[in-house]
């Protein structure tokens, strides 16, 4: 067999693709599944701004991942796909994960660990005070403290998906990284 060599802007491009829409076909399955927030989209921004050289397509994954999802949702399905302001605020904590990302250094497991943990934390945090702006539970304390506790149902789907999926990608990134060192200490 020869092998195929690829420009690594090819290669690089084409991760790219095939993450995001992993990511928006798992968000879209898992939806379809009523596991509501098990998916890989913060995690993939969590990675890819920990190990990304091109920080825009650190931020491009979890966004696009999520945009792609969401229009799939308003075209094919009866869950809203855009559902008003506080949509705004779910796209800001993405961001933010992935910025959060860009800070970890050499992933190691407990960084992986923390990270995702604390990732979690950051989208829960953000994405609820959008909830909390609409005003559909309240104004006030009351109003915020309301908002939260609805949204713990979603946050445990949220915290076991962050930390499956950036367990896989993180390990997967770590086996292909040792295979490709073992490569070239053999040649």
């Amino acid at each position: 067999m020869i092998p195929i060599k690829m420009k690594p802007r090819f290669l690089s491009v084409s991760l790219v693709v095939f993450l995001l829409l992993v990511a928006a076909v798992s968000r879209i399955v898992n939806a379809e599944l009523h596991l509501w927030n098990f998916a890989p989209v913060a995690a993939l921004g969590l990675f890819s701004g920990a190990v990304l050289k091109d920080k825009r397509y650190a931020y491009l994954l979890p966004l696009g991942a999520q945009l792609l999802a969401d229009l799939y949702f308003q075209l094919f399905t009866d869950i809203p796909g855009f559902y008003g302001v506080s949509q705004l605020f779910v796209y800001a904590g993405m961001a933010l994960v992935a910025a959060f990302g860009t800070t970890m250094g050499r992933p190691t497991v407990a960084k992986v660990s923390g990270y995702a943990l604390a990732g979690s934390g950051i989208f829960f945090l953000v994405s609820n005070l959008g909830a909390y702006f609409t005003g559909m539970w309240g104004w006030g304390v009351s109003g915020l403290v309301k908002t939260f506790v609805m949204a713990v149902p979603f946050y445990q789907g949220t915290l076991i998906g962050d930390l499956v999926f950036a367990a896989l990608f993180f390990g997967v990134y770590a086996l292909v990284q040792q295979s490709r060192e073992t490569r070239v200490a053999t040649a």
